[in-house]
């Protein structure tokens, strides 16, 4: 056979062995699927890979399966009922798109985890986007699939159940690489659930009327940025884990904890702000070699709780403004929240700044004696206007040995660190 007769031959079979790899894909079409006319799950069934299938307004009926590579779109006002029992969308495949629909009336079995939309582990890379879940009992489900992606959508929970009846808006099991992005959920009972994962990233989401915004349990090397809490139990609570960026996040008026450190360790919680809390804005517990910089915490009755054998955080560059109570620390050590001649301003450090170098003068010690024998014994706190407690003010402050250990700031800042950023993002 000669050269150009190879070379024909290899031509031809290339050409043939390209169109049998295309052919799937010249095989995908498009269709216009009407509610009433058209049976929606028998559509889904005749349906090939890489078929885009668009629904008209009206109601679809439900519950369905999506068993293999599709596009699921909606037109305005096309809703897909599910018939009060398992998941509304059961996603099973690869690469599934959910876009631009309402899902609805799912059942409500806490044990089954019955979902608006529910992704199971088969269902990689697939994408919920831009679509209204209401009436179900958790909104999104991703059960082991990875690198799934919850974009755009609007999470109403179930509001005429108990908080603790109620599913979560997104939960999350295993999912290794989801992204939560710029969804609005409420009324659920967690906003974001996760449980045992890593590599997530939750960035722009707002949180109303629900337990806990973001609940991060046993899940590392992940991203919480952006988001908004206002008026929860909790804003975010983060715990039994490792390697977590916390950055720029907003609690609001929430009535528990802004932030909530339980064994979180190796994290950087930097550029929060914690605004108005009814309890406290940070609660640290047992939770190490954490770095905590930039962020505001304000107008909180504690401003930071600090306990039970958290060790090695930096805590520098932060902002305590009007908080009742500015610091929390139950314990002997002496642990100095500045380092390499910088610490964090504090609204009631009532000091002088002499050289004009933007340090005050003067140690800042947010707690006295006092403090310390009110929070062992709560009764006290009938005496503090008492002239034994007067005795031990003016006693400690003209011995300072009889400081007790504590939280103690050696170069407070004058002025709220220029780091900080504005938050011109918050909204109403």
């Amino acid at each position: 056979m000669t050269t150009k007769l190879v070379i024909r031959f290899v031509t031809v079979v290339a050409a043939i062995l390209s169109g049998i790899a295309a052919a799937p894909a010249a095989q995908a079409m498009a269709r216009t699927v009407q509610p009433g006319a058209d049976d929606l799950r028998a559509v889904i069934v005749a349906a090939r890979p890489g078929d885009r299938l668009l629904l008209a307004p009206g109601i679809h009926h439900g519950p369905i399966i999506l068993d293999r590579s599709i596009t699921l779109l909606g037109q305005d006002g096309a809703t897909i009922k599910g018939n009060g029992t398992g998941s509304t969308i059961r996603i099973t495949a690869p690469k599934v798109t959910v876009r631009g629909l309402t899902i609805t009336n799912s059942g409500h079995s806490l044990e089954t985890m019955d979902a608006g939309i529910f992704i199971e582990k088969t269902g990689t890379g697939a994408l919920v986007e831009d679509n209204r879940l209401s009436g179900n009992l958790f909104g999104v489900y991703l059960f082991g699939s990875t690198d799934a992606i919850v974009r755009g959508n609007r999470i109403v929970g179930r509001t005429d159940l108990r908080v603790n009846e109620r599913g979560n808006g997104v939960s999350l099991w295993n999912a290794p690489g989801a992204q939560v992005i710029d969804n609005s959920i409420s009324h659920g009972r967690d906003g974001i659930f996760v449980n045992t994962s890593k590599r997530n990233r939750f960035v722009g989401n707002t949180f109303r009327n629900v337990r806990i915004a973001v609940h991060y349990m046993y899940a590392n090397n992940s991203e919480v940025s952006n988001n908004l809490s206002v008026g929860n139990h909790v804003g975010f609570a983060l715990m039994y884990s490792r390697g977590l960026t916390v950055r720029g996040n907003i609690s609001r008026n929430d009535r528990d904890h802004g932030i909530l450190l339980n064994f979180t360790n190796s994290s950087t919680i930097s550029q929060n702000w914690v605004d108005r809390g009814s309890g406290k804005c940070v609660f640290i517990y047992n939770s190490s070699k954490n770095d905590f910089n930039a962020n505001r915490f304000e107008g909180c009755p504690i401003g930071v709780h600090f306990t039970a054998g958290s060790e090695r955080n930096n805590i520098v560059a932060n902002a305590f403004i009007n908080n009742r109570t500015q610091v929390k620390y139950v314990g002997s050590r002496v642990l100095d929240w500045s380092r390499k001649g910088r610490g964090n301003y504090w609204s009631d450090n009532p000091t002088f700044d002499l050289d004009g170098n933007g340090i005050a003068d003067a140690t800042y010690r947010p707690n006295d004696l006092v403090d310390h024998v009110v929070w062992r014994h709560r009764r006290a706190k009938l005496l503090l206007n008492s002239p034994a407690m007067q005795i031990l003010r003016f006693a400690q402050s003209r011995f300072p040995a009889l400081l007790p250990g504590g939280v103690m700031d050696s170069a407070p800042l004058m002025t709220p660190p220029p780091e900080m950023p504005t938050w011109k993002r918050v909204r109403p």
